[in-house]
């Protein structure tokens, strides 16, 4: 089993290398539809909404893996794109995954947003501090992907409408 992992590893690697936007946006979509996946049964959704799920991997396909491959440095970071990313994240939430109205998105946001943002900069600092300081290069994205996926359960889990009963 460790000769496919260090294979499939190296085969990673060598993508990365070769075409790292591409590698890049699939990682970050593939990681957004985990983290959904597990938020979803965290939040115990009784019947999994591929919907949902599809929709939160084009997210990070189209949107964090391509914006984490142009701009990732720490404090331009935290003061640009963390207020943006988490922003962006709750309007797509609630209008593209939920359906709701901009009205209702708005009133979600004015509520939770402050303390997400909060939380954002106590955790983030911290994730690209070791992310600078102990990842190579070539993994930073990967990194920064893997923990980014678990910041979106937590972000999922606060984006959801509180009216939505589980399914």
């Amino acid at each position: 089993m460790s000769d496919i992992v260090s294979e499939a590893w190296k085969k990673y690697l060598l993508q990365l290398q070769l075409h790292p936007l591409r590698t890049k946006a699939i990682t970050a979509g593939v990681l957004a539809g985990c983290s959904d996946f597990g938020a979803q049964k965290i939040s115990g959704i009784k019947r999994l909404q591929f919907r949902r799920l599809f929709l939160l991997m084009l997210y990070g396909f189209f949107y964090s893996g391509p914006f984490g491959h142009v701009l990732h440095k720490v404090l331009l970071e935290q003061l640009t794109a963390s207020p943006w990313n988490n922003l962006f994240f709750m309007m797509y939430y609630g209008l593209v995954v939920d359906g709701r109205s901009w009205t209702m998105v708005r009133s979600k946001i004015r509520k939770d947003y402050p303390s997400i943002q909060l939380t954002s900069w106590r955790f983030w600092p911290l994730v690209n501090w070791v992310n600078y300081q102990y990842m190579p290069l070539q993994l930073r994205v990967l990194f920064h992907s893997l923990i980014a996926s678990c910041w979106a359960i937590f972000l999922n889990l606060k984006a959801r409408s509180n009216a939505i009963k589980k399914a």
